[in-house]
């Protein structure tokens, strides 16, 4: 099991990332937990907020291309069933109707970075970074990152993160309005979770009505950039190009 869910909190879940052999990475089974238990919590009258994090010093470090690549079966199969899988998992971010909150506890890469992105409040410690190294991989915006980056951050900047991977520091997310704080470590438990708390304690009704608003005009536009990522995705899986430099990566980290 890659994650571990707990209603301990008052009308509150917590989704905690939880490899830290793999440094918090996610494989297919993850991805599918994760939209399994968003989609339920969006259903459970007792659950008003959901707080995604990782455990230990990683967020995540994004798709665990080890286990995509040895999986058993043909190649295009493997590749249109992870790509289905990769689709579902984001729209259950996008259609998830209440509070969503991802605490950036250490490094978030990859589809970690993009995903906590369509969460609606993210707080992250001062020692973290987002990091999207698509091209160095020879894939593409994924997470509706295409669509969210831009957005968020303006175009210079997302096509920096997007295509040139930089790696945004915690300070440069606050300066770029990417979340709504930066903390230590130490203040995620004296600090954040008494406040994450008192968001349970909201009325949900206003909440889903005030988020409602909120999303009113990009739920279509984030359904369309997921659709039209996972698209491309699937057609640069299949290049020679991204299948050379995803073997490069795989070998260096075998020899870290």
């Amino acid at each position: 099991m890659f994650y571990y869910a707990s209603s301990s909190l008052q009308n509150s879940l917590v989704l905690t990332i939880n490899n830290p052999r793999k440094k918090n990475a996610l494989n297919k089974q993850a991805y599918q937990d994760i939209a399994d238990t968003l989609n339920a919590a969006n259903k459970d009258d007792s659950v008003n907020v959901v707080v995604l994090t990782g455990t230990g010093d990683f967020y995540s470090s994004g798709n665990d291309m080890v286990s995509a690549f040895t999986e058993d079966g043909p190649v295009e199969e493997r590749l249109a069933r992870g790509n289905a899988i990769l689709r579902d998992m984001v729209r259950a971010y996008i259609s998830f109707d209440k509070l969503l909150i991802a605490i950036i506890n250490g490094p978030a890469i990859g589809i970690a970075a993009t995903t906590a992105l369509l969460c609606d409040v993210v707080y992250m410690v001062d020692t973290a970074y987002f990091y999207t190294p698509f091209t160095k991989l020879g894939l593409c915006a994924e997470g509706c990152s295409s669509y969210t980056f831009p957005l968020l951050m303006g175009r210079s900047k997302a096509s920096e993160m997007l295509l040139l991977n930089h790696r945004m520091t915690a300070e440069e997310a606050l300066q770029f309005n990417v979340v709504a704080g930066v903390v230590k470590r130490d203040e995620i438990e004296t600090k954040l979770w008494p406040q994450i708390l008192e968001h349970g304690t909201l009325p949900i009704g206003s909440i889903k009505a005030g988020k409602a608003l909120i999303n009113r005009f990009q739920r279509e536009q984030l359904n369309e950039a997921n659709d039209r990522e996972t698209e491309a995705l699937l057609g640069r899986y299949q290049t020679e190009e991204s299948l050379n430099a995803v073997m490069a990566f795989m070998s260096r980290k075998s020899k870290m």
